[in-house]
């Protein structure tokens, strides 16, 4: 069996290669991909401290699931808004937000 501390580095990593990607990237695509990380090491330590913890019980298994729609929901939203940007600016970057205020 695989140790804990395995899952929670990977899980670590991910979260702040997600962290990092979101504060560095300019455009909005990659931001939301950066978000995406986030959200899915949280979802690994909900699987991980479920399984460890509590291995009866499914309780961070279905916070996993419900993540998992609420991600996909997000994304969904995320990129029709990005799309309805690009439309109305022919660019993604998010320094260029601001001109949508005039």
């Amino acid at each position: 069996m695989i140790p804990m501390e395995h899952y929670i580095i990977i899980s670590s990593v991910m979260f702040f290669a997600g962290i990092y990607g979101f504060l560095t990237r300019k455009n909005l695509l990659a931001m939301l991909i950066s978000v995406e990380l986030i959200l899915n090491s949280v979802e690994i330590n909900f699987s991980v401290f479920n399984r460890y913890l509590y291995p009866e019980n499914m309780e961070g298994m279905f916070f996993s699931l419900f993540g998992i729609a609420v991600s996909a929901a997000e994304t969904a939203v995320a990129i029709a808004i990005i799309i309805n940007v690009y439309r109305n600016m022919h660019n993604i970057d998010v320094r260029h937000i601001d001109v949508m205020k005039h």
